[in-house]
């Protein structure tokens, strides 16, 4: 009987590495640095879980029914299952199933070689609820995307909880390394004092991930406001609600100086927002749905995982909607002229910038260097960073009526900046009397 107990409470972990994603001879997704990176964490780590645990590795499998087999076994497990999958998405063309492409797959043998994807969600369909979760990092190539642009989403088993990305076609790539988003699940993992919950490594890894636009991330904001509200997945610590921790960590990043653009300064500072670096004091607690500002446990969840993960998946709506909540939230707590207010006015500049609306970005840019700059010294980071911003969204400005309206004020927000370029207010006053001499259509 006692050997019986022992042997129930034994966990697996199952590591797949698929196929190399590889764009113009260019690596894309490396699945067997992956593999080898989440080799070297602690099992405990990897499962959240004590307990003894058995660890499979597959890399190189030609035969997607000895994948199937490893699979099969690691579902029976009475325990904790983590299964992490690596690789490139493809089509069957001729029965458009999706497949995970093993060593030696190409287009024409995908049905012979390739892993049906549908075997894995067949496989765990009957396992326990909160005992198994599917890790994902994945490319998409150019047959399998537009199925999953289809789908809204990567089918998987409903048992399990699924977590990952998947990157389009068509984007540089990171060369043989490990994965940006595998590397930062594993550096979360190991720089925790206390293992967090998946969900927020998840998160975590995401935001710091530096992910190609368009990119698809496991679960979708969709699914996880669809999911039941209760306790937090198996064998974890109560951690922030699914819908607040969920997406990227940029905290509504300022985005100017990028290669080849205007930059008067302040990358610096955008950078320590890309990390995720900002004040204690804009991080207000909130409930368990994402819209409602004012948390009633007093615990401290931070919506802007969310909101930017429901900008970077196109909802542009939504995620301004939320943040002006937000920002009306901080209005009434802090004051307009409050270091919060400003930050949330500079993640609705980065929203809007994300959503192509330049107008609204440069507006809003603006406004925030006007307000730094009226408690802060014009070689701050943080005002350079704003008016980089404001210019940057300016220069991208299609509609001529609306970078007539919206220079006069940019350029006095440039010329308060001592230490700017000359040559970009130089060429921001050229542009505006261009704009001032040609008529301009309605």
């Amino acid at each position: 009987m006692h050997s019986i107990a022992v042997e129930q409470q034994r966990g697996h972990v199952l590591l797949i590495a698929g196929e190399a994603a590889v764009r113009r001879r260019t690596v894309q997704v490396a699945p067997s640095a992956n593999l080898a990176a989440l080799g070297v964490v602690p099992v405990p780590a990897l499962l959240n879980s004590g307990i003894p645990s058995d660890t499979t590795y597959l890399d190189g499998a030609r035969d997607p029914n000895t994948v199937l087999m490893r699979l099969r076994t690691a579902a029976a497990t009475p325990g904790p299952l983590l299964v992490y999958l690596s690789g490139r998405l493809t089509v069957d063309r001729r029965a458009r199933r999706l497949h995970l492409c093993l060593a030696g797959t190409t287009a024409a043998s995908v049905r012979y070689t390739g892993l049906p994807w549908e075997w894995l969600g067949a496989e765990l369909r009957d396992r326990p609820a909160g005992l198994t979760t599917v890790l994902l990092d994945l490319a998409a190539d150019k047959a399998a995307w537009p199925l999953l642009q289809e789908y809204g989403t990567l089918p998987a088993s409903p048992s399990a909880e699924v977590y990952g990305v998947v990157v389009p076609p068509g984007f540089p790539g990171g060369g043989n390394g490990v994965s940006g988003y595998t590397r930062h699940w594993i550096e979360q993992l190991r720089s925790s004092p206390a293992r967090p919950d998946n969900l927020r490594v998840h998160a975590l890894a995401v935001g710091a991930a530096a992910l190609p636009p368009g990119t698809l991330v496991l679960p979708t904001a969709h699914e996880l406001a669809a999911r039941p509200a209760g306790e937090p997945p198996h064998g974890t610590a109560r951690g922030p609600a699914p819908e607040a921790a969920y997406g990227v960590a940029h905290g509504g990043v300022p985005a100017p100086g990028w290669e080849g653009e205007p930059d008067p300064g302040g990358r610096e500072h955008v950078r320590e927002h890309a990390r995720g670096r900002v004040p204690d004091s804009a991080d207000e607690p909130v409930r368990e749905r994402p819209g409602e500002p004012a948390g009633a446990d007093g615990a401290e969840r931070d919506p802007r995982p969310h909101i930017h993960a429901l900008a970077t998946s196109g909802r542009h709506g939504e995620a301004a909607a939320l943040a002006q909540v937000w920002e009306e939230h901080v209005l009434r707590t802090h004051g307009h002229d409050s270091p919060e207010a400003v930050h949330w006015a500079e993640i609705r500049a980065d929203l809007a910038r994300m959503a192509g609306d330049f107008h609204l970005a440069t507006r809003l840019w603006t406004g925030v260097g006007r307000t730094r700059l009226a408690r802060q010294s014009p070689d701050a980071p943080e005002v350079k960073g704003a008016a980089a911003g404001a210019l940057y969204c300016w220069t991208q400005l299609k509609d001529r009526g609306a970078a007539a309206e919206t220079g006069p004020e940019l350029i006095r927000l440039l010329r308060a900046l001592p230490s700017l370029d000359p040559r970009h207010l130089e060429l921001a006053r050229q542009r505006l009397g261009l704009l001032s001499q040609t008529p301009i259509g309605r």
